[in-house]
């Protein structure tokens, strides 16, 4: 998170920023006062400290410790609001890609509809450019998280989450299932790693023309609880993504946009 590698995550890493100086205003006078009373009022012979039994108000100092936090929240509020909802747009002008991503036990599959190839925990993308990361799971809820990146965001089944990441240089950036999900989620690690554009037109063109196929029937076994090694597939079932939201309820974050989507991609 303290080493941002693209808008998204530089956006975060300012909001993280600003939370802290914020919070500094309330944290560091408070224990400076806080010692500064342990010091003035202890208990010491000869200490002069005032001895006021009655008093129980002061108008400036409540006006002071209200005024202060209030500030302090109404500022954090504004913005969080406006990253949060910045944050669900595409991050720079650049042409996007699309990857659909579906957390299974304990391994990750990447599913890339332009290009028609898939992976498993471990997901190249071209740098610079902005990726939509579609998000769903065929098994317990998890969190799907690539820190240097951006913030995490949680996978459902029958559910989409959208989620935009961009990669500002070739990298490898690691990412991690941040939900616990039982007895493999600690090893649930994937990497995203990131790659000229010319590269990564090379690396998906070989995929396509050496890697095995991904059929109905290894995806049967690779959602099996386990742990898997990094794979390349050079296709995939066509409708294979949007069966596994519609099986667990079919709840799309834009569903216009997605039948639209399907369409063009696997027709």
């Amino acid at each position: 998170m303290f080493n941002p590698a693209g808008p998204v995550a530089m956006t975060l890493y300012d909001l993280i920023k600003l939370s802290v100086l914020m919070l500094s205003l309330i944290v560091i006078p408070v224990m400076l006062f806080f010692f500064y009373v342990i010091y003035r009022y202890r208990d010491k012979p000869g200490n002069k400290a005032s001895y006021r039994p009655e008093w129980d108000d002061s108008k400036i100092m409540e006006i002071i410790w209200w005024t202060i936090p209030v500030v302090i929240v109404a500022i954090l509020s504004v913005a969080t609001v406006r990253d949060t909802y910045g944050l669900t747009k595409k991050p720079s002008p650049n042409k996007p890609i699309t990857i659909e991503v579906v957390s299974l036990d304990w391994k990750w599959l990447f599913l890339y509809p332009e290009q028609n190839i898939a992976t498993v925990n471990h997901a190249p993308v071209p740098a610079g450019v902005p990726v939509q990361f579609v998000l769903t799971s065929d098994a317990p809820m998890n969190s799907f998280w690539v820190p240097e990146l951006g913030g995490q965001l949680y996978t459902m089944p029958g559910m989409e989450m959208p989620l935009w990441l961009q990669a500002d240089k070739p990298g490898v950036y690691e990412g991690k299932g941040a939900n616990f999900t039982g007895k493999g989620f600690a090893h649930m690690n994937f990497e995203v790693i990131a790659k000229p554009q010319a590269e990564f037109d090379a690396w998906a063109e070989s995929v396509k023309k050496s890697a095995p196929v991904f059929t109905q029937e290894k995806y049967d076994q690779l959602k099996q609880p386990g742990l898997a090694k990094e794979q390349s597939y050079s296709s995939y079932p066509p409708k294979l993504y949007k069966q596994i939201v519609d099986k667990n309820g079919g709840i799309y974050w834009d569903k216009h946009d997605m039948d639209v989507r399907h369409e063009s991609v696997h027709e």
